[in-house]
């Protein structure tokens, strides 16, 4: 057999950005090199961040990375969107030093994806051994792969890491022509309140699609007040700093959807998404002015149109919100992978998952009863 070696890049900008996306592909905008060398580039990881990038990379026979881990050094447990807080907390009051910790991850951003960029299929087991050689070489407490696609889980659990179920809510194209084609497939006490709700919304205002150059200074300006303010009340500070979303703008304009409401011209809200090969990613939201109902125009109906007419499969709407279930978009499970190397820890951990893994799937169950669509639908 073909030695493989494995090697920790410092950062993504290291590698150079077809060898990455020979491996991360095109279909997810997360993973991609311009995507994890804007967050670098513009500080929004590295420095204070919290979170260091160090890329794990395997090797192939012709020298090229087959296969990459798009790995950070966590100092801290925010921006994961999976929440460990507890495990930290535990390890720490058992003498240990929980953090750093590996993090396998799409920084800032819970969308399921590749947490195993393959050029090499057959590189996968060598990458997860690689993760698992980075952490117990390094004393650290642990590693973890969080929304990993639903593909790769097994992958994750033949190597014997612990497996997280959570839960998001996503939109579903069954081949609707229209919103009103969508709509029909609703009961009819949630059709009739979404088109109150959209009616209300949009009273005075423009609202605007912008994608690649149509989207210029002044509306990443408006979008930066949106974000500060979310992301303040949200956060405590915003993740992403103000340089990243025009670098965004610049090296994935054709894959950004900026969706903005206007008042005589003026922008006073906006969702920012992101167009993969099959799914609109909702990203982030934020506003200037107070509308009742803008929100789910925004975030959820206007991205339900724009699915649509792109004949995308999938509208994922970002963490959490029971909300999304009265608009459309009905519970799905998403994974995360954790290695745990000390044998007591993961006893515990363990036992927490079986009991929480229960509870996650009966939530489940009664959030799917709940669905707006008619019997049968859905």
């Amino acid at each position: 057999m073909t030695q493989v070696a494995a090697r920790l890049v410092d950062g993504v900008r290291a590698i150079p950005a077809d060898q990455w996306d020979a491996c991360a592909g095109t279909g997810n905008p997360f993973v991609r090199h311009a995507f994890l060398a804007a967050l670098e580039e513009s500080a929004s990881t590295g420095g204070r961040s919290g979170w260091q990038p160090i890329p794990i990379v395997v090797d192939g026979a012709d020298g090229a990375p087959a296969a990459i881990a798009p790995a950070y050094a966590k100092s801290h447990s925010q921006g994961e969107y999976v929440f460990d807080h507890a495990w930290a907390d535990a390890w720490e009051r058992a003498g240990g030093h929980y953090y750093p910790k590996l993090q396998i991850a799409a920084p800032f951003s819970p969308v399921p994806g590749p947490r195993l960029l393959l050029r090499e299929e057959s590189a996968g087991p060598a990458l997860i051994a690689a993760l698992e050689a980075v952490t117990d070489q390094h004393g650290l407490s642990s590693a973890h792969a969080t929304f990993v696609s639903p593909e790769q889980v097994p992958l994750f659990e033949q190597a014997g890491w612990l497996i997280r179920e959570g839960t998001q809510f996503h939109w579903a194209n069954q081949g609707y022509k229209s919103f009103d084609d969508f709509l029909a497939a609703l009961a009819s006490r949630k059709r009739k309140a979404i088109r109150k709700e959209r009616e209300a919304a949009v009273q005075g205002l423009t609202i605007r699609h912008l994608s690649g150059a149509e989207i210029r200074a002044e509306h990443w300006d408006a979008f930066w007040t949106f974000y500060q303010d979310t992301g303040s009340r949200k956060w405590g500070r915003p993740y992403l700093n103000r340089s990243f979303f025009p670098m965004l703008g610049e090296r994935m304009g054709d894959d950004v959807l900026l969706i903005l409401a206007e008042r005589d011209g003026t922008p006073i809200a906006g969702a920012l998404n992101l167009i993969g090969a099959d799914t609109l990613y909702g990203r982030y939201w934020g506003c200037t002015e107070e509308v009742p109902f803008l929100h789910f125009e925004l975030c959820y109906y206007q991205a339900i149109d724009a699915a649509i007419a792109r004949g995308l499969r999938t509208v994922e709407a970002g963490a959490q919100g029971e909300h999304k279930l009265a608009r459309g978009y009905v519970p799905v499970p998403t994974w995360s992978a954790h290695y745990i190397p000390d044998a007591g820890f993961r006893r515990a951990i363990a036992d927490f998952l079986v009991r929480e893994r229960a509870a996650v799937a009966d939530e489940q169950s009664y959030l799917a009863e709940l669905a707006p669509f008619r019997k049968g639908e859905g």
